[in-house]
């Protein structure tokens, strides 16, 4: 009895060597690896990366309107004209296309010195622009990490069942050459290997889908990674779940660390700044200019025939707003509209965050009481899984029985596997809304 139950096991577990031998030859890619990857290729992550470079070259005193502008300026013109000139004595001179040409260069520098602080407040906004820019990346790094380790737990659970159709494989070719044997000797009916093919196809079937959704996976997860679809590799063969997560650490977390909540927050930053520049308008504006110029005029007919000039320039310029049409006062107003929008939506994030926290929380401690549940039914399945072939070998059980013994294994096996799923997915879920996605 020992030496064929030995032998039953032995083949179980050779078929399912010989089920997973093509995938030990392909790389075993780590959920490290992955998510380095990921970091590097992505193309979301590349676009807000680039985004966020745009918003740090922004930031200077030039493009805030602090610092001078210089400009250097060149005009060079000529004519060929017929000119008739009469004097005040009578005397009338004319020339006939005569030459003239006009030639003015210089350099001047423009510099506002004082516009109501508005300068000072968009130099403070494009410093939070800057930020928001940040803020934007890492929502899309967290995101993008968090569909990266979710696609790979998926792939790790669709693995898992694939090993147990394999062991369902396993067990339904021993069955129909147990049947075969008999039905040779005589000791059966030749329905019953009939049945017992009609069931090594259906697992066969099983087996065929599962393994097509393994792969589908494997190149959605390549695709977020921006590599090579086509390229094929095995995962860990295990789902490790963090159970101590408690819901005050996450919402302290998530009050630190939420890049949705972090980009409310600049939002509203932004829109008083706006604000402070709106209100700008309403002081004087001033501003100073100086340079060197130099001209040159010739003509073929005058009092003067050629004139020259160079020299300094400089000078100051001053304006104050007295009456733009109630502009002022409606910009002002809209202002402070925008900055309460802002308030709600920063109020509106926060309770959303909390609102979402506390449902993964509640979902995640749920597919906790799952897995341990699912864990042990799979351990009942399996011992009910030894005894009833040990019978069927023994010949004291019926195929029907020995089919549902070997469902009910296959069934507890996904399901459990299916349950650390689930419970891996409110982890990483929560992760997520805490703005920490830990590997």
């Amino acid at each position: 009895m020992i030496q064929s139950k030995k032998s039953l096991l032995w083949l179980v577990a050779l078929l399912a060597v010989l089920a997973t031998g093509p995938a030990r030859a392909q790389e075993l890619l780590t959920l490290e690896d992955a998510v380095k990857i990921a970091l590097e290729r992505n193309y979301d992550i590349k676009l807000f990366t680039n985004d966020r470079q745009i918003a740090e070259n922004n930031v200077s005193r030039g493009n805030a309107g602090m610092l001078p502008n210089v400009n250097a300026t060149l005009t060079n013109s000529n004519s060929i004209q017929n000119n008739s000139q009469t004097r005040a004595d009578g005397q009338v001179n004319e020339v006939n296309w005569g030459r003239g040409s006009n030639l003015n260069y210089g350099v001047g520098l423009n510099w506002t010195i004082f516009d109501g602080f508005r300068m000072f407040a968009r130099y403070e906004q494009l410093q939070e622009l800057q930020k928001l820019g940040e803020a934007n990346l890492q929502q899309t790094i967290v995101t993008r990490v968090s569909d990266v380790v979710a696609l790979y737990y998926e792939m790790v659970q669709q693995q898992l069942q694939i090993q147990a159709y394999d062991t369902a494989i396993a067990l339904s070719r021993f069955r129909v050459e147990t049947a075969q044997n008999r039905f040779q000797i005589g000791k059966s009916a030749r329905l019953e290997v009939l049945n017992a093919q009609v069931d090594y196809n259906t697992d066969t079937t099983n087996l065929l889908r599962q393994q097509d959704l393994y792969r589908n996976t494997q190149i959605r997860l390549n695709e977020i990674m921006a590599r090579d679809v086509n390229i094929r590799f095995k995962v860990v063969n295990g789902i490790t779940i963090d159970d101590r997560l408690t819901l005050s650490q996450l919402t302290t977390q998530a009050t630190e660390q939420n890049p949705a909540l972090k980009a409310a927050i600049l939002n509203k930053r932004i829109a008083e700044l706006e604000a402070r520049q709106v209100r700008a308008s309403r002081y004087p504006t001033i501003g100073v200019n100086t340079g060197y110029t130099f001209s040159r005029n010739q003509s073929a007919l005058g009092f003067s025939t050629l004139s020259t000039g160079n020299g300094l320039t400089y000078g100051v310029t001053a304006s104050v707003p007295i009456f733009t049409g109630f502009n002022q006062r409606r910009n002002e107003q809209n202002a402070n509209i925008i900055i309460n929008s802002a308030e709600l939506q920063l109020a509106q994030v926060n309770q959303n965050i909390q609102a979402q926290l506390a449902a993964a929380f509640q979902t995640y401690q749920t597919n906790l009481s799952l897995v341990r549940l699912e864990e042990n039914n799979t351990r009942i399945a399996r011992q009910n899984l030894d005894i009833t072939m040990e019978k069927y070998r023994l010949g004291s059980i019926t195929t029907m029985e020995v089919r549902d013994a070997q469902l009910n294994f296959v069934n507890a096996t996904v399901r459990y596997s299916n349950a650390l799923y689930q419970a891996k997915l409110g982890e990483i879920g929560l992760r997520e809304i805490a703005g920490n996605v830990n590997l």
